[in-house]
């Protein structure tokens, strides 16, 4: 059981970033491999590490294990697929980029700040 919570929380972690960007794009109508304007990356960004935080904040409760592994495992996916389509895709890779090294990242602070949130509850 706990594996299979284990997975389900990466995968609503990750879902929670994956609809959030897809919703952004195609609700604004930004094409992600243009060649953006600073308003379009700095918003893109700052959307992009909120609603990983909050994947990352959301597959804690779920997994239910109090430890980062799960984590782990959401950034590592987070940052795999980016991976792979940057290597896939054709023009502007400024979204690829910032899920890899900054997107990815902020899933497992938003993991780390439920522990300490919840540590700090038991205290």
């Amino acid at each position: 059981m706990k594996v299979f919570r284990n997975i389900l929380a990466v995968v609503i972690g990750y879902l929670v970033f994956a609809v959030s960007a897809v919703l952004l794009f195609q609700l604004s109508g930004i094409d992600p491999h243009n060649d953006p304007s600073v308003g379009v990356m700095a918003l893109t960004i700052a959307y992009g590490i909120v609603f990983s935080f909050l994947g990352g904040l959301l597959a804690q409760p779920i997994s239910g294990s109090g430890k980062l592994t799960v984590n782990y495992f959401l950034a590592g996916l987070m940052a795999g697929f980016a991976a792979f389509s940057m290597f896939k895709s054709e023009g502007n890779h400024f979204t690829q980029l910032a899920a890899i090294f900054l997107f990815a990242p902020a899933s497992a602070l938003g993991g780390l700040s439920y522990l300490r949130r919840k540590k700090k509850e038991v205290i």
